[in-house]
């Protein structure tokens, strides 16, 4: 007989990547997660995990059954929640990918008191500037600044999102303040290698406008675009959350070039299908959290 502890055992371990860590999670002990894995197995009549000494890995029945089995233990967890919810409560695991440097400096906080609140739902928070693929990673939903290209996702709208085009003092006074689009061209641009080069667009009244600085440096972090800029090593686009107060500092100073960036937003996106409400009920708390315009923008324009 297939037993859900064995399953669920079987989905922590994959993710957690050993029988320890799985164990810590699970709040078993390693041979409890080993006993259950070795009855699911027999049960499957398969080999589900190459074990050695070093690393675990997924045989070829294996990776056919985790997809189904996430999606089991996903299932329960949910109903279990949407149980506490009628009894007036928000429980339950929820996992969610997000950006680094928006993360450290904005998420993590507006998250803490709404998690104090609700002590019975268990966060996985994953910081990260690489792109991830929210359903086949397992995640509930994914936090992003900018354009979203996957068709397959529900985005909401938490806050929008100026970026502004800015250098360091010493930088301007070495290679000349730019006041024009054109003007961008001879000059060493900054990229945030997740979005590439094309990523200077620009509103005017002929509809937007891609600008191609010369690349001069590719980071795929926010924070150490954002020094990069600070050192005096060319010119950086970046989120007004990020820039505000190396610009406040007179770290960075923003640049006119008679034109806006084009606007953006923060999301948070989910694989399609009905939300969680303990998912809903965070989107709201971050979107009151950052408020409209947010609070970034506000510390920017006193």
């Amino acid at each position: 007989m297939i037993r859900i502890e064995g399953i669920a055992a079987f989905v922590a371990v994959v993710e957690a990547g050993s029988i320890s860590e799985a164990a810590r999670r699970l709040r078993l002990s390693k041979s409890v997660v080993s006993e259950r894995l070795a009855e699911l197995e027999k049960a499957l009549g398969g080999t589900l995990l190459h074990r050695t000494t070093r690393k675990l890995a997924l045989t070829e029945d294996g990776a056919v059954f985790l997809e189904r089995a996430g999606r089991i233990v996903r299932e329960i967890d949910e109903a279990a929640a949407d149980m506490a919810e009628r009894r007036g409560t928000l429980s339950g695991p929820i996992r969610i990918a997000a950006p680094v440097t928006f993360g450290r400096m904005h998420l993590g906080p507006a998250l803490y008191p709404f998690l104090a609140e609700h002590p019975d739902i268990h966060l996985t928070l994953d910081i990260d500037d690489r792109r991830v693929d929210a359903a086949s990673d397992g995640y509930d939903a994914i936090i992003r600044n900018g354009p979203l290209a996957d068709s397959r996702l529900v985005a909401w709208k938490l806050a929008p999102s100026r970026r502004l085009l800015c250098a360091s003092p010493d930088y301007l006074v070495r290679q000349g303040m730019p006041t024009s689009l054109a003007d961008l061209d001879s000059h060493r641009g900054i990229f945030y290698t997740n979005r590439g080069v094309a990523d200077w667009r620009f509103q005017t009244p002929e509809g937007a406008i891609l600008v191609r600085a010369k690349p001069a440096l590719g980071i795929n972090n926010g924070d150490m675009l954002r020094d990069a800029a600070i050192a005096g090593l060319g010119i950086a686009l970046l989120p007004a959350f990020i820039a505000g107060p190396a610009i406040r500092e007179g770290l960075l100073a923003e640049i006119d070039v008679g034109h806006r960036p084009e606007a953006e937003f923060i999301y948070m996106a989910h694989p399609a299908g009905n939300p969680s409400a303990k998912l809903r009920a965070i989107a709201d708390h971050l979107k009151k959290s950052f408020g409209d315009p947010p609070y970034w923008d506000m510390a920017d324009n006193p």
